[in-house]
Parts: C-alpha cells; structure tokens; sequence
C-alpha cells in the first residue's frame, strides 16, 4: 500500500510530488504531465502571470522557470510573457528532474476501502493507498452556458478544448466572454483568418495594465507591492498568505472567490483585439439552436432587445465551476461524504484536507478555501508544502482513510457513518 497517490500531473500535482518524495513518502503519481498546457492551449498564447510567479515547487526551490528559460538561453524576465509552449516544456523538464516517474495513464475512480483507498486505471489496475491527493487542474469543471448544452460539439465548443485554432480559418465564430481566454482567443482566431467576434456580458471590457518595473522607488512598492496576483495590498495577501484567508469566515471568503480578479483581459492583448476583432458589450444569449449553416442565437441586450445572430461555430470561453458533484472519478459513496460549501465545492481544512480523512485536494477546487491564487499557477508552491505537512500527519495518526472528518467540517457524524456502511 502507498503512502500517497497524486492523481493529476500538472502543476500542482507535480509540486505536491516533489514535496512528497523528499519527505521520503511511499507514492505514485498518475497523469499525462501538463497535460491541460500541452494539449488544451492553442500555439501562441502566452501565460498571464508573470514568469516569477508561474514556478513549480520543489522543497530546494532549484526547478525553476527561470532556471530552464536560461538553459535554453532565454531570459525569463518580469514584464514579458511567456509562451504557453515553453511552460509546458518546463513542466515536463522539472517533472524529469524533481519529480519520481510519472505514471501517464488516467485514474477512472477512486473509492475509500478500510486502511485507506482503492484506485482504479483506465486499463483496469487496482492500487491502494493510505492518503490520495486529487490535484485534477480545471478540465472536469469546464462551465458552457446552458442555453448552448444541448448542441454538439461540432458546432459549440469551450475555449479548453483546443490546441489548434486552424481548422476554423475562413469560417465565421462567435466567442462568448470578456475574460484572457475569450480575448486571447479571439485575437488568435482573427490572426489565423476567422471572421470573429466577442459576445460579452458586461458594459465594457477590463484590461490590466502594464505591470510596474521591477525596481522602483521604495514608496511606490510600499504603496502597491509586487505580488503573484498583480500590484497591491490587496492581490499580495491573495497570493502570498493563503493561510491567513482560510481564516476569514466563510461568508467572507465566497464573496471574495466570487468577485475578485474577474475577467480581465492582459494588456499585451489588447492592441491584437481592438480594430481586429468585433466586440459585442452586454450581450448575452439566452437561446440556441441549430441551422444548416451553423448556429442562430438568440441574443439580448441590457435594454431586452432580443436579435437573432448566425455563426457557423460558438467558443465558450466561460471559465470553470469546481462543484463537487463534478468529482466523477470519485465512487458515489466517497463522493456523497464530503462536505461542500456554499458554492458546491468541498470544504477544505487548513492543510487541505477534505472532511474525509486522507482524500486530500488542490488547485481550482480549493479557491473557496484559500483564495484565488488557486486559480493560478502561483498557488502550487503554498499548497505543495501545507499539503504534504498535512499528508504526514495523517499517516501518523495510523487511522484508516475515510473513518473521521477532520476537525471543523459540516456532518461529522453523517460523513463517518457512510464511509463506515
């Protein structure tokens, strides 16, 4: 029986893993690495966040982007961004370096059993562990609106679900959104020979600026200090004290996931959308339905007016909601244990720990918990090293995984009564 299995091998999960072997635990670690990165991102975008802030984590901090940049004699420097091709690289770099061999195949379902849990591969492999850390990045949470749902694929697709933007060259799209991905998108959409245009909700668009220099007068960094999230007080203690958030009361925290760093688009964006790529604001379609040539929309704007709009090929670039209820590698039983929060996603304990013993998680589905730099690449390093803290403290207590909820979760006794059934 393993000490730990990391399901997902992007950047959390691979940060978890280099945390987890050198505290010498017993692990596997399942996941095509970067997979969402090498196979979910078309050629040519760039990452957000600036080079500093998007490093894997190891215990030494000696895998780091700007390591692997200059040994591939480029500069990893603030203000520019990185292509999206060369992160992916670098994941795959440090997971050869910092992590133990990776295992590609996908884990199909994981259920508690006594001692702990039992996984199963896609090709049918039965292994057991004492503690699981689901690190499954945002892929099982993509969010297509509902009026889009029922159509096929070939005609509505969301903005994760492409590496290569080509085969829409000629043809007429409709992206829905006015956040990175929707603009970026967009922008890449137009420069490949689309006939483009951008359904958003709001009155306007929001872009960020052009970040600060690094170095710069001491009152100004005092005012608005640097942070894997942007500029200010407030995006500094997001990012770098995560810990102290998971402190705020519950309420607290909801409102903030839910509303801060909303769409936005990245300032080196900005002059490829505008003049190439017609924006429609406060737009939103309420209906859909198929056509010979495509798609028709029924659109309304923020007067009600309701227009119909043809496109032969819908992007929705709308984000992703992390719920537990998308969990579905989970067993029904281990699934129906946890307790959620407000938002439907699982209550998290301090060392990100859900309410059953041992199924511990990270990335997306922990930003209820500890904010949003768990939406970002910068969140790896805080939960990496909380993360295995809390792993080696369970398997000190010696109690099977799934027996008792850890301290402050909902339904104490209704949790520990269905993993005991």
């Amino acid at each position: 029986m393993y000490d730990l299995l990391v399901v997902g091998a992007g950047p959390y999960g691979l940060s978890i893993a280099s945390h987890a072997a050198a505290a010498g635990l017993r692990l596997r670690v399942f996941g095509r690495p970067m997979a969402s990165w090498r196979d979910h991102m078309p050629r040519g975008m760039f990452l957000k966040s600036e080079p500093w802030a998007s490093n894997l984590s190891d215990p030494g901090a000696r895998w780091r982007l700007d390591v692997y940049c200059a040994g591939q004699g480029v500069a990893a420097r603030h203000g520019e961004p990185i292509p999206v091709e060369m992160f992916a690289s670098y994941g795959l770099w440090f997971a050869r370096n910092a992590v133990p061999e990776v295992d590609e195949r996908s884990i199909v379902r994981i259920a508690g059993v006594p001692g702990g849990f039992e996984a199963v591969t896609e090709d049918g492999e039965i292994l057991h562990a004492r503690t699981v850390a689901l690190a499954v990045g945002v892929l099982p949470f993509v969010e297509i609106p509902a009026a889009l749902r029922e159509l096929p694929p070939s005609l509505v697709s969301h903005s994760s679900h492409h590496s290569n933007l080509a085969r829409f060259r000629g043809r007429d799209v409709t992206v829905i959104g006015g956040g990175q991905a929707a603009l970026e998108t967009a922008a890449l959409l137009a420069e490949q020979g689309a006939r483009v245009r951008v359904l958003v909700r709001a009155d306007g668009l929001i872009w960020n600026d052009v970040p600060p220099p690094w170095e710069r007068p001491w009152w100004q960094s005092a005012r608005s200090p640097h942070s894997g999230l942007g500029c200010g007080w407030r995006n500094w203690f997001y990012s770098e004290r995560p810990g102290l958030f998971h402190r705020l009361p519950e309420s607290t925290r909801a409102h903030i996931t839910a509303t801060a760093l909303g769409p936005a688009g990245a300032w080196w964006v900005r002059d490829r959308v505008e003049g190439s790529v017609e924006v429609l604001l406060g737009q939103e379609v309420t209906a859909a339905r198929e056509t010979g040539a495509g798609v028709r929309l029924d659109v309304v704007s923020r007067t009600g007016e309701v227009r119909p709009l043809d496109t032969e090929h819908v992007v929705a670039a709308t984000g992703f909601t992390a719920t537990c209820e998308r969990l579905g590698l989970l067993s029904d039983d281990l699934r129906g244990t946890l307790a959620t929060v407000t938002d439907g996603s699982p209550e998290i304990g301090h060392d990100f720990e859900s309410s059953c013993p041992g199924l511990f998680m990270a990335g997306l589905v922990t930003a209820s918990g500890f904010g949003p730099a768990m939406r970002f690449v910068h969140g790896a390093t805080y939960t990496a090293g909380a993360l295995v803290r809390g792993v080696r403290r369970r398997l000190r207590t010696g109690q099977p995984g799934g027996a008792i909820p850890v301290p402050g979760s909902r339904d104490r006794r209704a949790a520990t009564d269905a993993v005991r059934r």
